[in-house]
């Protein structure tokens, strides 16, 4: 196999066992420590990886190094990315919403059920139904592997858990408690402004890859 077909092979290669797994450019690139414009010019067929890194794409799709630069003349024509995120976004999109829903419904049935049965009227069932519903959004979105948007998520589960409190103890007007949650809100950004420094090896291998 010469050389421009081996890179194009690799690069149909990178593509299906990328989209196949619902990742993008960049999420590869970080997991690769890699510009997600190393990933671009690798899926052109413009450079192919060197050995070490092409062991780890192998190890984190289950695949053997063999298995990326050879050919495969079963597999179905590779999908745009556009396709299947948008089927992906449809679908996580509605069991989200039932599942946030649904807690919702469990609270109203709650509450319906004390009116009835006891005839007292427990409002606080919907402020704890509040931090829940976020929290099952949040952790929806994770399985999903929906996690631009993570900080603010986690921002809002943080917010809703001192909101609750503040509206259980609204008698004593609590409101001290938000002095608290402005500081919680601020390590929580602060925690996913943490990052692993890039490996230098990392960078030289990534300069020879596109010098190449």
């Amino acid at each position: 196999m010469q050389l421009e077909e081996l890179k194009l092979v690799t690069a149909g290669n990178l593509i299906n066992l990328r989209t196949s797994a619902g990742m993008t450019q960049a999420e590869l690139g970080a997991k690769l420590n890699y510009s997600d414009k190393s990933i671009s010019k690798w899926e052109r067929g413009e450079a192919i990886p060197d050995a070490y890194v092409l062991t780890q794409i192998a190890e984190l799709f289950g695949v053997s190094v063999d298995y990326i630069l050879s050919s495969h003349d079963a597999w179905e024509p590779t999908v745009t990315p556009e396709d299947p995120r948008q089927d992906v976004v449809y679908s996580t999109s509605v069991i989200t919403a039932i599942a946030v829903v649904g807690v919702w419904t469990l609270a109203l049935t709650a509450f319906v059920t004390l009116w009835l049965a006891v005839d007292q009227l427990r409002w606080q069932i919907f402020v704890a139904a509040f931090p829940v519903s976020v929290l099952t959004w949040m952790v929806l979105m994770c399985v999903f592997k929906r996690t631009k948007h993570l900080k603010y998520m986690v921002a809002l589960f943080v917010l809703s858990i001192f909101v609750s409190v503040y509206l259980l103890l609204l008698n004593r007007n609590p409101w001290q408690i938000f002095m608290i949650a402005v500081l919680a809100e601020v390590i929580v950004f602060l925690s996913f402004h943490v990052q692993k420094r890039p490996r230098k090896s990392g960078r030289n291998e990534e300069r020879k890859t596109e010098q190449s």
